[in-house]
């Protein structure tokens, strides 16, 4: 077990007797970030149900075999992710840095798995509204995903520093709230616009 001398985070302690507001600002983020996915997934119903032809010409549907797993392995990460906080927080870095690591691949899979799914469809991103919205939602995921994984990076190479996290968490557990985010946010596109075809 490797000691990492930190101090656990606090939402009324930032030094100096002043609070730390830190962890509401963020909250404010994702909750900012969900209006605009919100307005999105309106969008999205409202077209659909009123849309005539809704699907671009000569396509009868998505794929659904490997989306399932990219699914599956994305949310699946949530779960591998708070198990490296569990390890951080038992000051076990080695714990943290294998977990954290097999988040970012997991992430990084899924990101993968969402281009090679890009470069097989029939339709593109100017193949009516169903196309434009298609590209748009997962492509905005997408970028939240890429974000994760690369503050993820950022998060595990602090990790190597001298005192990490000597100053709290904040970092670990503002990334691992965003991917959960990020992960929850999947979730509903997928039962959209895979199962709801």
């Amino acid at each position: 077990m490797t000691a990492i001398n930190e101090t656990p985070i606090s939402v009324t302690s930032h030094g100096h007797g002043e609070e730390d507001h830190r962890l509401f600002g963020f909250i404010v983020f994702l909750l900012s970030e969900s209006v605009i996915f919100i307005s999105f997934f309106v969008g999205y119903i409202v077209y659909k149900l009123s849309a005539t032809d809704w699907l671009p010409p000569g396509v009868e549907g998505l794929e659904i075999h490997d989306p399932a797993i990219n699914t599956v392995v994305l949310v699946s990460s949530s779960g591998v992710i708070y198990l490296a906080e569990r390890f951080l927080h038992k000051e076990n870095l080695w714990g943290f840095r294998f977990f954290w690591l097999l988040t970012m691949a997991m992430g990084s899979y899924f990101l993968y798995g969402q281009a090679v799914e890009w470069q097989s469809l029939e339709f593109g991103f100017t193949s009516g509204v169903y196309g434009g919205i298609f590209y748009l939602l997962t492509g905005f995921h997408g970028l939240h995903v890429l974000t994760g994984v690369l503050l993820q990076g950022v998060m595990l190479g602090r990790s190597f520093l001298p005192n990490n996290y000597a100053g709290g968490q904040y970092g670990v557990e503002a990334t691992s709230w965003f991917w959960h985010f990020v992960d929850v946010i999947w979730i509903i596109l997928f039962g959209l616009i895979y199962l709801w075809q």
